[in-house]
Order: structure tokens, then sequence, then C-alpha cells
């Protein structure tokens, strides 16, 4: 396993994430069983409420990077604030 690679602030480990986002890719968005699928694919220890709120969470970092809130340069920081009411959590494992 990736066990010596840390966790995001997130709780959602670099393997996990790639995981993740290959599964999106794989299993269609109008399956019925979609986040079980998704959680199975990423290794079995997310709940499919985890995996669906996980997404969300991605659908939210998105529009909030294409509304151009989000200041690129700003990516040292682990948490950039971007205004009073929102903030973005970011992780990177850079050794």
């Amino acid at each position: 396993m990736d066990d010596d690679i840390p966790k995001g602030l997130c709780g959602w480990s670099w393997k996990e994430n790639k995981l993740f986002e290959l599964a999106l890719a794989l299993v269609d968005e109008r399956h019925p069983e979609r986040w079980e699928m998704v959680a199975a694919m990423v290794g079995g220890e997310k709940s499919a409420g985890e995996v669906e709120e996980h997404y969300v969470i991605l659908l939210e970092d998105l529009e909030l990077i294409e509304s151009g809130k989000f200041d690129h340069k700003l990516c040292e920081d682990s948490c950039v604030l971007v205004d009073l009411a929102e903030s973005l959590c970011l992780y990177d494992n850079i050794d």
C-alpha cells in the first residue's frame, strides 16, 4: 500500500485520489450504484458516502478555480484563503 505517503488535509492519499479519478472516468455517472463502485475501485476503505462527498468537493474546487477566485500564485500554503467566506484545501506531497 501507500502507508508511507501521508494523507492530505482532507484524508485522501495521493494514490486514493488517482484511483478516484480513474474510477470516475470508468463508471457511468448514470449507473445506480456509481458511488459504491467508485468506492470499491478506490480500495474499499472509503464508503460510498465519502466518495460522493469527495466528488462534490472536487466540483466545488473546480468551480472556484474556473471562477478566477483562486490565486494560483499562493500554492505554497496548505490552505489558501480566497475570501472571508471560502477557503480551498490544498496538499502537495513533495519530498
